[in-house]
């Protein structure tokens, strides 16, 4: 696979190695908005019909893309915080049961647990990282095993820790949830569209993400994959586009009590966004153009020589099998990260600081120059 920065409208003095922290919108993508925008001129041309058109579509583009067999599981979601939420309200805890998180993971996949087993006297586990560079992926994984118990009511964790790329073993965990009982809560916002994800291999009971990152969506723009431990839930929000005949809008004052089949019942209101989701339409198709296994194996190749660089300046980085390509953390002396801000923005690099790590995110809109931009300020600030 070939760089594919033509496509995109990014600055070329810059290296952007963000794409945790915010996609860039492809060309086609922006066009895409621009059109929506303007169909709004004319809302007589909107029927009703379209209200759905583009949800439906996106549910089949999706489902695509993560090997789900039926699209009305996935909803439109406004955020991660939404998504969760649902879940939430839909899964009963007593005094004595857990919830196990990964400690340091985003705080919309922390909030509504804690809030939850608050209210209900529950106890929330944070496993934390090893303290320790030797097998830290591997030792993480371990532990959260071992967290998981009799008592444990859910799991909820990324595919990858959002602030340093830590790979968690997703078949591991279903495994050991089966084993209990518990539910597995995946926050794919860190690594659906970049890093391969198979509904039908994995099983989970959600799959929360946000589009606005690897989707290479825009703000606001979500979508959520809710399993059959969730049928027959009572959703966040009532609205009147995910109940039974909502088509109808000639009859819609004859109230349901019903709601559409399988997980259509959790999607957000004013989910038929006429800018938003043309957007993520374009975005999801040339994602399935280039193939998710493609994009990351090419971060693999752009990120394998530079992380050797790296590790022979004393820096620690997980080694392959243990973290992300697209999304992996360089541990930095804390006392010196303020040359490397200044360094980073001399040679104008663009990566986030999260806790202790540097952490970088590749895409195929990165080349061997924007990795070498990368290195001599690394250099420059040790």
């Amino acid at each position: 696979m070939n760089c594919q920065r033509k496509k995109f409208n990014l600055n070329k003095k810059f290296a952007y190695l963000n794409c945790a922290y915010m996609a860039p919108v492809l060309k086609k993508v922006e066009k895409a908005g621009i059109e929506g925008i303007k169909a709004k001129r004319q809302p007589n041309k909107v029927s009703g019909e379209d209200f759905f058109k583009d949800a439906d579509t996106l549910r089949i583009l999706y489902s695509d893309l993560i090997n789900n067999p039926e699209p009305n599981r996935i909803v439109m979601i406004p955020s991660v915080s939404y998504g969760i939420g649902n879940v939430v309200n839909n899964l009963p805890i007593k005094k004595g049961e857990n919830i196990v998180l990964t400690e340091g993971q985003f705080p919309s996949n922390v909030y509504p647990w804690k809030s939850h087993c608050d209210k209900h006297s529950a106890d929330l586990i944070l496993v934390s990282a090893p303290n320790t560079e030797e097998k830290r992926g591997k030792k993480w994984n371990e532990s959260i095993l071992e967290a998981i118990s009799e008592n444990t009511k859910a799991v909820s964790l990324g595919h990858v820790h959002w602030a340093d790329g830590t790979l968690f073993d997703l078949k591991a965990i279903r495994k050991k949830c089966d084993e209990v009982g518990a539910a597995l809560i995946i926050d794919g916002t860190q690594s659906v569209g970049a890093l391969p994800l198979d509904i039908v291999d994995i099983k989970p009971d959600a799959l929360i993400v946000a589009g606005y990152k690897w989707l290479l969506g825009p703000y606001t723009s979500g979508l959520a994959y809710y399993g059959s431990r969730f049928d027959g839930g009572e959703p966040i929000e009532q609205n009147w586009i995910n109940r039974l005949h909502s088509k109808d809008f000639a009859n819609l004052v004859n109230y349901q009590g019903e709601y559409e089949a399988g997980a259509m019942r959790y999607g957000m209101g004013q989910q038929s966004n006429f800018i938003a989701n043309p957007m993520l339409i374009a975005s999801i198709k040339e994602i399935r153009k280039w193939g998710v296994e493609n994009i990351q194996q090419y971060c693999e190749d752009l990120i394998k020589s530079p992380l050797d660089e790296v590790r022979e300046l004393g820096l620690f980085a997980e080694e392959e099998g243990s973290r992300g390509a697209h999304l992996f953390g360089i541990k930095f002396p804390k006392e010196k990260i303020d040359h490397l801000t200044t360094a980073l923005k001399v040679h104008r690099v663009n990566v986030s600081i999260r806790g202790e790590f540097i952490r970088v995110s590749p895409h195929v809109y990165n080349d061997e120059k924007d990795m070498s931009k990368l290195l001599r300020a690394l250099k420059e600030a040790i």
